[in-house]
């Protein structure tokens, strides 16, 4: 479901205006978050780190109403939801791509996952996910620790999504530190709206899920 926005009478109608018409619009930064909680949940529960630190994202952007915003011809919706578009590696080095729908139940979006990574895998080629405009565009980087993140963009199609990459786990002290790369169209989100997806991914990876089955 989604709804329309009034851009006349948006508060962002100047901002969308001006960032809309730029040929690069997206603008992204790089963070360090602590995933030291999240990674002993994991490993406690039985379950994939992958999977729990992309849940917690997921609801994490779903709490922020920017990031549920898209353009299509020229107008701006506001989808109810929104779910993971995500490149999914396999063991020869290639990867494809994979559509994981959101659930708040960590259970049932586990078990939804795993179905589509397994069948990614099973698979060669890119194999483009049939995602609509209400996704994320994620990525998983577990072997670099990169300090800044650029993303290959055909400019002649139009592209309002949010594009998330995670990096390496590096111990620091006695914590686990994770590299996260967000990248945002301009027009629909700044860098407050980004900040706040940020602390509230934080509160999430310090919080441990309620149940697993």
């Amino acid at each position: 479901m989604k709804e329309k926005i009034d851009i006349n009478t948006w508060i962002r109608k100047d901002h969308f205006n001006f960032f809309n018409s730029f040929e690069e619009p997206f603008f992204g930064v790089t963070v360090d978050v602590d995933c030291t909680e999240t990674y002993h949940e994991a490993k406690s529960l039985g379950v994939s780190f992958f999977l729990l630190y992309l849940h917690k994202s997921l609801i994490a952007a779903n709490q922020v109403e920017n990031f549920k915003y898209r353009i299509s011809d020229g107008e701006v919706w506001k989808y109810n939801d929104v779910h993971a578009s995500a490149t999914i590696n396999r063991p020869n080095g290639t990867f494809g791509f994979g559509y994981i729908d959101f659930y708040e139940d960590f259970s049932v979006f586990r078990y939804q996952a795993v179905k589509e990574i397994e069948k990614v895998q099973n698979t060669t080629g890119l194999v483009a996910s049939s995602s609509g405009d209400n996704v994320i565009h994620y990525s998983a980087l577990p072997w670099l620790n990169f300090k800044s993140m650029s993303h290959a963009r055909k400019f002649s199609h139009q592209d309002s999504c949010p594009k998330i990459s995670f990096g390496q786990v590096r111990d620091e002290s006695d914590r686990k530190i994770m590299s996260l790369s967000i990248h945002a169209h301009h027009a629909l989100m700044d860098g407050f709206h980004v900040s706040q997806f940020v602390n509230i991914y934080q509160k999430l990876l310090n919080a441990a899920e309620l149940t697993v089955g």
